[in-house]
């Protein structure tokens, strides 16, 4: 069960632009920039037995989403990954969740902002399933969100930014207010993107199916468990795909930090049952982050 206690009021440390800041004083103000505009960027990292799943990975994609956005980072990608570990060890994670954040601050307000700082803050906590256990073995269900995800040439959709999660939290509002889990977005075109904060599979017929990254994020999960795929024999498919084709598949599931590999049980009218390739691949998720021997811990 996830702590209820909010976020701005809790022991523990935050890395703040250098320096390790006790949790509560971690704060800024209420002009600044990216609060108005959105002018931010981020990660999620989870850290399994005290080790960080492919940190390097997710801070170098910070400093790429930075990018742009139009500003650097003021610290290297080793030292964003030294921070984290330090943010931790600060925090006593041992199996829990990491959020680097960048942002431009309060040293101008307008829609032009370049002489802002550029801050940079890490968090980190303990954190369970982003899902329920029933949930995972069951399959979630999802409903489809009225939300699409914008066209490359509208939005800097390869950019972990803030403001590109406003539909998804749009979204997953509903979804939850509906009795469902998540909700599954569509593009522009009306094709299959993504869940609000996950990538999605389809099995079909032994293959795996899954959207195009060209309007949202290729995720570092999707990356790795079609790693997994590919080791185990099962072929990949990156294609368009559009929703009525998931009366084709056996099996859905989705990925992500935070989703980890987890199964999907209902998407609109089309239902599925998590099977072989879904639980092998979660498997061998959870053994390569070494979750498997955590838990056995």
């Amino acid at each position: 069960m996830a702590d209820p206690t909010p976020f701005d009021d809790r022991d523990g440390f935050i890395w703040m632009n250098g320096r390790m800041a006790p949790w509560r004083e971690a704060k800024v103000h209420v002009l600044t920039h990216a609060l108005h505009y959105a002018s931010a960027v981020f990660e999620g990292e989870r850290v399994y037995g005290g080790k960080f799943f492919k940190l390097t990975e997710h801070s170098e994609r910070l400093a790429n989403s930075a990018r742009v956005l139009g500003f650097e980072l003021p610290y290297s990608v080793a030292e964003i990954d030294e921070a984290c570990r330090k943010t931790c060890t600060a925090n006593n994670i041992f199996d829990g969740y990491v959020r680097p954040i960048a942002w431009r601050g309060s040293e101008m307000m307008g829609v032009s902002a370049q002489a802002t700082r550029i801050n940079v803050a890490i968090a980190a906590w303990t954190w369970p399933s982003y899902f329920s256990p029933e949930a995972r073995t069951k399959g979630i269900r999802l409903m489809f969100s009225e939300w699409r995800r914008p066209s490359p040439e509208t939005a800097p959709v390869h950019a972990k930014a803030t403001g590109l999660y406003m539909i998804c939290t749009l979204s997953k509002h509903t979804a939850e207010q509906r009795g469902f889990h998540d909700a599954l977005m569509l593009d522009w075109r009306g094709q299959i993107a993504e869940a609000t904060g996950a990538n999605v599979f389809l099995a079909i017929a032994g293959k795996l199916h899954t959207p195009t990254p060209d309007c949202f994020l290729d995720g570092i999960t999707r990356q790795t468990v079609i790693e997994l795929a590919r080791k185990r024999g099962i072929e990949v498919v990156e294609r368009a795909i559009w929703p009525e084709e998931l009366s084709k598949a056996d099996e859905v599931f989705l990925t992500g930090t935070a989703a980890e590999v987890t199964p999907v049980g209902e998407i609109g009218p089309y239902h599925f049952q998590p099977g072989s390739i879904t639980r092998a691949l979660a498997e061998d998720y959870d053994r390569l982050v070494g979750k498997v021997a955590v838990q056995a811990a």
